[in-house]
């Protein structure tokens, strides 16, 4: 049994061993470990809500491991500490993940005012992790200032993490061309921010020519704030060029965001979608632990695949069970 009040006074002050247990015991799917979980936070709760939030995504291969350490270790250099909630994709078949993002962060890794944790998404949609709500909650509480959030690519799922952040920075690659055809417009819509990486060496011209066609992209869509126009800039995860520039604009937008109330109203809209998104994972919970319907289930299944029984008539047998 966790000492509940004793674990949410050690992570107030502090004491990342205490962090790392708060959140095992978030994303556990014991219902003990989620009744004390939920405690734990609501304890907590009035010692959250002060850190930036910043959503990184990308295409696989643009460098965002390599963009968060150079980031974070910039940000630590300044005073800020910094959570880093790394979210690993998952085996669709075996569930697994390989949480090698210490590895690849490795100054990071190392630094006492930074904190990585790496986090299987277990095929929740967007590659967010089912519980970094929680566990964003409880660095804050641990003090950390700056909270990033990398996700598995772009596609279209990835919307998840606009309700996770209040900045959402999309990193590109130097080489426009067919990929500026093939930009998922609705990704683009909640991008607070373009970077082009690898504008470094031979890529910094490049870079700079994707840079004008994105933003060139930009001016057919409506700006989604009245305060804010997406900017795009260019940097390098590599050598730290340009990131700097890039936090100032983190933090300008913050400030304006801030001075409108404009922040608060997101973060509210988003714990709305975060109790939908709890109650659905209780009606999981439900499918895989009711006895009766654990039993009925596989047959349902082979029924539907062996064409002998509609997928509507399985379902509202199914929902009938959970009483829907």
């Amino acid at each position: 049994m966790v000492d509940v009040s004793a674990l949410g006074d050690a992570i107030l002050n502090g004491d990342r061993a205490a962090l790392a247990r708060a959140i095992t015991l978030a994303e556990s799917r014991r219902a003990d470990h989620r009744e004390q979980a939920r405690a734990l936070i609501q304890r907590l709760l009035p010692k959250t809500g002060g850190a930036i939030r910043v959503g990184i995504t990308g295409v696989p291969g643009v460098g965002k491991s390599t963009t968060i350490d150079a980031l974070g270790t910039y940000l630590t250099s300044l005073g800020h500490k910094v959570a880093v909630l790394a979210v690993d994709p998952s085996s669709s078949r075996s569930g697994g993940s390989i949480l090698g993002d210490k590895t690849r962060m490795a100054r990071l890794a190392v630094d006492p005012n930074a904190y990585i944790r790496p986090s299987p998404s277990s095929g929740t949609l967007g590659g967010v992790a089912a519980k970094t709500r929680e566990t964003m909650l409880l660095c804050e509480a641990a003090g950390f200032d700056v909270i990033l959030v990398e996700t598995v690519g772009v596609g279209q799922s990835e919307t998840a993490v606009a309700d996770l952040t209040d900045f959402f920075l999309v990193l590109m690659l130097p080489n426009a061309g067919d990929e500026l055809q093939g930009i998922k417009k609705g990704i683009i819509e909640l991008a607070d921010m373009i970077a082009v990486n690898k504008a470094d060496g031979d890529g910094a011209i490049a870079a700079r020519a994707a840079a004008a066609q994105y933003q060139a992209a930009l001016h057919i869509l409506a700006p989604a704030s009245m305060v804010w126009s997406v900017p795009v800039v260019t940097i390098s995860g590599l050598t730290g060029d340009g990131l700097d520039g890039l936090w100032a604009k983190i933090r300008d937008h913050r400030t304006r965001h801030e001075t409108n109330g404009l922040i608060t109203k997101k973060r509210r809209r988003q714990d709305v979608k975060w109790m939908w998104a709890m109650v659905e994972d209780r009606l999981q919970a439900r499918l895989r632990h009711d006895p009766a319907l654990k039993a009925r289930i596989p047959a349902l299944e082979a029924a539907v695949g062996a064409g002998e029984m509609a997928p509507t008539a399985a379902a509202d047998e199914i929902a009938g069970a959970l009483g829907l």
